[in-house]
């Protein structure tokens, strides 16, 4: 007669084997591995003129950022919500104070953000106690100024105007590139590191961007999508701007887009190269300096609370 093992005999046994796992380890190696499962990625929420950003110092923490981990984040009901995700990552050249790169919260790379970097030098401005840093960016280095107040300026380097660097899938003259939808007709081509268009109107109001937005992102003209920018001058020193960006929708500001309608401005001699754009979010301070060619953002940054990814 074959006698029966109780349930109560298996539960030894197997807590006999977890004893003998544990004894493998060291103290130190088990907090080690509870803090590992345990770890959890600290970031900041910060904003210019209400285009927003989840930021990630990943000096001194890991955090492997794919598309779908940044879809994920930037959303606004279930996620921390966003415009843009920002890592901060040690650079290897020792000249440049960190690394910056750019998530659109479609989850797509990007090559360049004017808000996102005003809102990064800031943090790294305040945490040096400097006055000036330099940023490498996939659209170049970056130079960001400051003296610890919430106003930081940015140089946002050469603007390209040949159709090959906006990238155009074809030749124009960017100038006054000929393509129409809607209301919106024959924009000027611009690339601040990442491309745009804009396109000047009577009134921005009346547009209806959110239908025409990205009808022209996708236009087959533009291999790399584009930034769509609808300007009206109000005067040969301000604009009025509204802006679908690329990956993202209507935003309450974007600086590369500030940038990018003054340099169409004064190449359609419509404005000043000293001149305040008027976003949703708030105004923008852009200079195109005809010293050295290169366009100077300043503006404001915001801090909007810090949290932690478990």
């Amino acid at each position: 007669m074959k006698r029966q093992t109780s349930w109560g005999y298996y539960l030894s046994q197997y807590f006999i084997k977890i004893c003998k796992f544990l004894t493998l380890f060291s103290l130190n190696q088990i907090k080690r591995i509870y803090n590992a499962a345990m770890t959890t990625i600290e970031f900041i929420k910060m904003h210019g003129l209400g285009n927003d950003f989840v930021i990630f110092d990943l000096r001194a923490q890991n955090l492997k950022l794919s598309s779908h981990v940044v879809k994920e984040i930037a959303r606004r009901r279930t996620g921390v919500g966003c415009d843009q995700l920002i890592s901060i990552e040690v650079s290897k050249n020792i000249n440049k104070d960190a690394k910056i790169r750019i998530w659109n919260a479609d989850g797509g790379e990007v090559e360049a953000c004017g808000n996102a970097m005003r809102c990064v030098g800031y943090l790294l401005l305040k945490e040096g106690k400097k006055t000036e840093i330099v940023l490498e960016t996939p659209a170049g280095d970056i130079k960001v100024t400051g003296n610890n107040a919430d106003r930081v300026s940015v140089d946002m380097g050469v603007p390209r105007t040949h159709w090959s660097e906006i990238p155009l899938a074809e030749e124009y003259d960017t100038l006054c590139i000929d393509i129409s939808e809607g209301e919106l007709k024959n924009p000027v081509g611009v690339s601040m590191g990442n491309p745009h268009v804009v396109f000047f109107v009577n009134d921005v109001d009346s547009i209806d961007l959110d239908k025409l937005g990205p009808k022209i992102e996708f236009h087959p003209l533009f291999p790399s999508r584009v930034n769509v920018g609808i300007s009206e001058v109000l005067g040969n020193n301000q604009i009025r701007l509204r802006v679908w960006e690329r990956g993202v929708g209507i935003t309450n500001a974007c600086g590369t887009a500030a940038c990018a309608a003054v340099v169409a401005g004064v190449r359609r001699k419509v404005v000043l190269r000293n001149t305040t754009v008027n976003l949703d979010g708030g105004s923008l301070e852009i200079e195109w300096r005809s010293s050295d060619n290169r366009v100077i953002m300043t503006g404001p940054v915001s801090s909007s609370f810090r949290g932690s990814l478990i």
